[in-house]
């Protein structure tokens, strides 16, 4: 164990996806982007961790049009793969979702057009996902009905705290053109959860990564899985890439949330520790493996003077 850690094991482990964009027919997404092989692609990249989230929230725009068979065929992609791994599946609504044909083909409900709100009891933390979908519309909204159903849940704290999912995130933008598709009437809900055990608020809808605060919890979202978009832009301007997509790991300490981001792909190998090697790094003190390590400036041999071999140069 290595005893120079100042921060204990995270009590919660998340996998957070937004923005899947499935097509109707299995078709591409404005002509080039494959939609689900990105999502297989995840999927694959994330088992190389061998780790295994207690819950896969999926923060809305799960289908780009509302098709039935959409629904399905993600469905029928993530549901192996979350029992492979032990998780709960959270699904979240989208501007792009469409009620009834979300709920019949993920929740197997007929509740019809009813705003999709959930509490999930995840090992004693509870995610709240959020539908913050306006019907026909791309802006977000949370109802008056919404939100005093949001206040009598969060008036009762739950043992490990709250997280809220919901697709429209309470953020600003550097593109100005978010503003009118953004969540609106954003201090409404910020008098619901403030004071509250909220500890985080995932969200999706701007298709990059991104990270604030609201109501003094963090909220981090999750960029898209099917293509982004390109801040590097001018002005008043947008470009959606195929590229840059990437899904985020939610752990939560005892006093914060970190949010890390893990791009989709492959990428060429710099130099690798293996299990083994960690192992032996954690045993020893804080010398040793300073030690261990390349210094700047200087070529690796190989070979550590601990004795632990290495494979190319740590810094």
């Amino acid at each position: 164990m290595n005893t120079e850690a100042q921060h204990p094991a995270p009590e919660h482990f998340i996998l957070h996806i937004s923005d899947t964009h499935f097509v109707a027919d299995n078709d591409l997404l404005h002509g080039s982007v494959d939609s689900d092989e990105n999502l297989r692609q995840l999927f694959h990249d994330f088992a190389k961790a061998q780790v295994k989230p207690e819950a896969i929230v999926f923060t809305g725009d799960l289908a780009d049009t509302g098709r039935p068979d959409a629904y399905v065929r993600l469905r029928n992609m993530v549901e192996p793969v979350a029992e492979e791994l032990g998780a709960k599946i959270i699904w979240v609504m989208g501007n792009h979702d469409e009620r009834a044909a979300f709920r019949t083909g993920l929740l197997d409900s007929d509740a019809g057009q009813e705003s999709v709100d959930i509490v999930h009891d995840i090992n004693g933390l509870r995610i709240i996902a959020l539908d913050s979908t306006v019907p026909g519309k791309h802006h977000g909204e949370i109802t008056d009905e919404q939100l005093t159903w949001l206040q009598d849940i969060l008036a009762t704290p739950a043992p490990h705290g709250t997280l809220i999912a919901l697709h429209h995130p309470p953020v600003p933008s550097p593109l100005p053109i978010m503003a009118k598709f953004e969540l609106r009437e954003q201090s409404r809900f910020e008098k619901i959860i403030e004071g509250t055990d909220v500890r985080g608020i995932l969200a999706g809808h701007l298709h990059y990564s991104t990270f604030s605060t609201f109501a003094g919890a963090p909220v981090t979202v999750a960029s898209a899985t099917c293509y982004t978009q390109d801040l590097n832009v001018p002005e008043n301007s947008m470009r959606g890439q195929d590229g840059a997509q990437a899904f985020n790991l939610i752990h939560l300490y005892q006093d914060r949330m970190l949010s890390s981001v893990v791009p989709i792909g492959e990428f060429s190998t710099v130099y690798t520790v293996t299990a083994e090697q960690m192992a032996a790094f954690e045993k020893m003190s804080l010398e040793e493996a300073t030690a261990a390590m390349t210094a700047p400036g200087e070529e690796s041999d190989g070979e550590a003077s601990t004795g632990v071999e290495l494979t190319g140069s740590v810094r």
